[in-house]
């Protein structure tokens, strides 16, 4: 006779609690105000001087868009939004490695900062931890992981026969 869990199941919304509470809505606080400052960089560059720079100001942009993508999706329950955070927050730090190691490598390209240029110099270096924590703390917040938030009731799994 198996004895299953009595709370096998997890609702969506004490799911997504767990998952933004402690450390989760720093980090989601972080990824919030990135996400703005990136927009409003990303705004005024585009606005003001996009003749100037546009690879670099629409690489700010793309950046803009990827922090407020990834910040709804730590925040919103579900395995479809952990998949795209996961997503977003790999670009992010592919984009972060690349675009950091171009603009030191190829500065003729970047007459112009971007947000991720110089590993993101002009963010106190954030863009390069950031995307590191995030996905740590996803891997530790896996949808219908023992421990960790599960999507909806489908997601959740009983531990019964895990090693």
């Amino acid at each position: 006779m198996s004895a299953a869990p009595s709370t096998s199941e997890t609702p969506p919304a004490a799911a997504s609690r767990r998952r933004v509470s402690g450390i989760g809505r720093v980090l989601i606080a972080v990824y919030g105000v990135l996400a703005l400052a990136a927009v409003g960089r990303s705004l005024v560059q585009i606005v003001e001087k996009f003749d100037e720079a546009p690879v670099a100001y629409a690489l700010s942009a793309l950046a803009a868009v990827v922090y407020v993508v990834a910040t709804i999706a730590l925040i919103a329950p579900g395995r479809a939004w952990y998949r795209v955070a996961w997503a977003t927050i790999v670009f992010e730090f592919t984009g972060v490695l690349v675009i950091g190691t171009l603009s030191i490598v190829m500065p003729q390209w970047f007459p112009h900062d971007t947000v991720w240029s110089w590993y993101g110099r002009g963010y106190l270096f954030i863009p390069l931890v950031l995307p590191v924590l995030g996905m740590w703390w996803l891997a530790k917040h896996r949808p219908g992981r023992p421990g960790g938030p599960a999507a909806d009731g489908a997601d959740a799994q009983p531990e019964v026969g895990r090693a």
